[in-house]
């Protein structure tokens, strides 16, 4: 899992779906370090019409440009379907926040033939890799 995280980690552009305009949650927390560090990240969430001033999206199916990664901070039930949702939009790569990694999960998205990346936070591996 070493190579397909450091192959997300080279990826600009994303998505993160589960992001949220409330700053106490990982949801904004994340959304806000992937910004920090140079990444360009389209908020996904069908309860929100932005955040921080950025159009966030009903679902990924309504993004305006294609994105190289996921990012999924949501819970286990919501996350399944969201793997199915990448699988259809041809989005390979797909990054399982702690909480959203569930074995049912992560066992989903290697079904799907996804590359994923799970046990790992995000934000903790852009710090280490050198960033905010």
């Amino acid at each position: 899992m070493k190579e397909t995280m450091a192959a997300l980690l080279q990826c600009k552009n994303w998505a993160l779906v589960g992001a949220t305009s409330n700053k106490g949650k990982f949801g904004y927390k994340i959304f806000q370090v992937m910004r920090n560090n140079g990444l360009h990240v389209l908020p996904v969430n069908p309860g929100l019409q932005e955040i921080d001033d950025q159009t966030c999206y009903a679902s990924l199916a309504d993004l305006p440009e294609p994105v190289e990664a996921v990012n999924v901070v949501v819970p286990p039930k919501v996350a399944l379907g969201i793997l199915e949702e990448c699988q259809r939009l041809n989005i390979s790569k797909v990054w399982l926040q702690p909480g959203a990694d569930t074995a049912e999960v992560v066992e989903k998205a290697k079904e799907l033939g996804l590359q994923v990346v799970y046990d790992a936070c995000i934000m903790i591996e852009l710090r280490h890799k050198g960033g905010v």
